[in-house]
């Protein structure tokens, strides 16, 4: 997403391409965008669906990991995009876990 910030350096406004006054590149995920599209009511049901939607990913993980765990479907049968993905999130899940900065995260949970 891009935006523009105002004087006070706060976002005031926000595009999906890149225009003359939103020339700030944001990602979609990051805390300052999402507060900003929080603060209306279209906002809060953008932010929660996109909370949902980082929860929903962490399902399907555990969805795949158990379909490979039992036999059902080995990781070659993945699409190679799709393999990558899930490389890469096993990547980034290792080197969260590494610092301790994954939140609400119970003792015990298996992380792939």
């Amino acid at each position: 997403m891009y935006i523009k910030r105002d004087d006070d350096d706060r976002i005031e406004q926000v595009s999906r391409e890149e225009t003359s006054e939103c020339d700030e590149y944001l990602p979609a995920d990051s805390p300052e965008l999402l507060t900003f599209l929080a603060d209306d009511e279209v906002g809060k049901g953008v932010a929660h669906f996109q909370a949902s939607d980082l929860a929903f990913v962490r399902v399907l993980e555990d969805v795949i990991e158990l379909l490979m765990d039992k036999g059902v479907i080995t990781f070659m049968d993945l699409p190679e995009a799709a393999q990558q993905k899930v490389m890469e999130r096993q990547s980034l899940r290792r080197r969260l876990n590494g610092l301790d900065l994954v939140s609400g995260r119970e003792e015990g949970d298996e992380v792939i």
